[in-house]
């Protein structure tokens, strides 16, 4: 099956996939007792499809029964240039990478389901495709899979592509030998944890969730609790930050996929632009980009704190405008916006 597998590889990279990894279907242990952890911590905050999911999450076989072998495959989305700058530019909001460009779950799930195809016609088998739709633990699996390694932002690193990748599998029924685990070469460096704005890497290798700017400004549903809404800056979705200072980004390149290159709505966009959008013109500007599945409420509660943050106030008026909004979710980030503005006025923000 080395042949079988090697071809696989060779087809993987042919389609575009920039990492090619090969782990067993069979349940990594240790992989369980985290999930079982992180979940009885309350560490998942209101994400709680994690839980209902969890028996599925915790064992590639409980999903199916079938598979014997992963195919673990990454595409490089790294910037072309510093991922934190637009954190000092306080009149526009910060966007994470991976939603700068298009949204990248149609763009790889197109090559995945050609190379599961391929694989079906010229070596047999059955096959299924995930790419974050379905409870699959990604990020285990690719360090199982030898494309990385678990950092202590518990997020993937790679020697190759540093913190930028996105991850997808092709279960099969197939018996793939395994490839070698990547080894962990954190060693003693704490960067990405000391660089956490609201201390959600307290622990190294344990994420508290219900703490993390990405979870707050994208997952969280309800109001963002005022100590951390301070902390947040003018992230309007998602953060960079335990990923953007990880010293093995030195060996990272820019993404060569067209489709993850940064549109200009989705970098660096202006606090009040955005927040004179209407639902209809909000659907507009970001159709198919991962901005669009938050909803206008929970963007425009994201960016009004960002206005609150921003010490600008000439920005005053984009809050006040939004005091008598229908969701009580943007009228009460408009009015924290506004108290914050009174509060702590700053010169000259950009």
């Amino acid at each position: 099956m080395n042949k079988v597998k090697e071809a696989i590889r060779e087809k993987a990279r042919a389609l575009g996939f920039d990492a090619v990894g090969f782990c067993s279907a069979d349940t990594n242990h240790r992989q369980k007792s985290d999930l079982v952890a992180f979940l009885a911590l309350g560490r998942h905050g209101d994400m709680a499809w994690m839980a209902d999911t969890a028996k599925r999450r915790a064992a590639p076989k409980a999903l199916w029964p079938e598979a014997h072998g992963i195919v673990v495959l990454g595409m490089n989305y790294g910037p072309a240039s510093d991922p934190l700058a637009d954190l000092h530019r306080r009149r526009r909001g910060a966007v994470s990478v991976y939603a700068q460009g298009g949204d990248y779950h149609p763009v790889i799930k197109k090559r995945l389901k050609r190379l599961a195809r391929w694989m079906c016609e010229c070596h047999g088998g059955q096959v299924k495709v995930f790419v974050d739709t379905a409870p699959v633990m990604e990020k285990p699996l690719a360090a199982c899979a030898g494309l990385g390694w678990q950092g202590k932002h518990s997020n993937l690193v790679s020697r190759d592509f540093g913190s930028w990748l996105f991850l997808a599998e092709v279960f099969t029924t197939l018996e793939l030998p395994p490839d070698d685990p990547a080894a962990d070469l954190c060693g003693s460096c704490n960067r990405c944890q000391e660089a956490c704005p609201t201390e959600a890497l307290s622990e190294p290798y344990r994420i508290d969730a219900s703490r993390c700017i990405s979870y707050l400004t994208i997952e969280h549903k309800g109001t963002i609790p005022d100590a951390l809404k301070e902390k947040i800056g003018n992230r309007i979705f998602g953060c960079d930050d335990c990923l953007a200072v990880c010293p093995w980004n030195k060996f990272a390149s820019p993404s060569s996929h067209d489709s993850f290159f940064p549109r200009p709505q989705a970098t660096a966009p202006r606090l009040a632009d955005l927040a004179g959008l209407d639902d209809a013109a909000f659907r507009e500007v970001y159709a198919g980009s991962p901005i669009k599945r938050l909803g206008r409420d929970r963007l425009l509660r994201n960016l009004l704190i960002a206005v609150g943050n921003s010490g600008d106030a000439d920005l005053a008026k984009t809050a006040r405008a939004h005091l008598g909004a229908p969701s009580p979710l943007v009228r009460e980030a408009a009015a924290w916006a506004l108290e914050r503005l009174r509060k702590k006025p700053s010169p000259s923000p950009r």
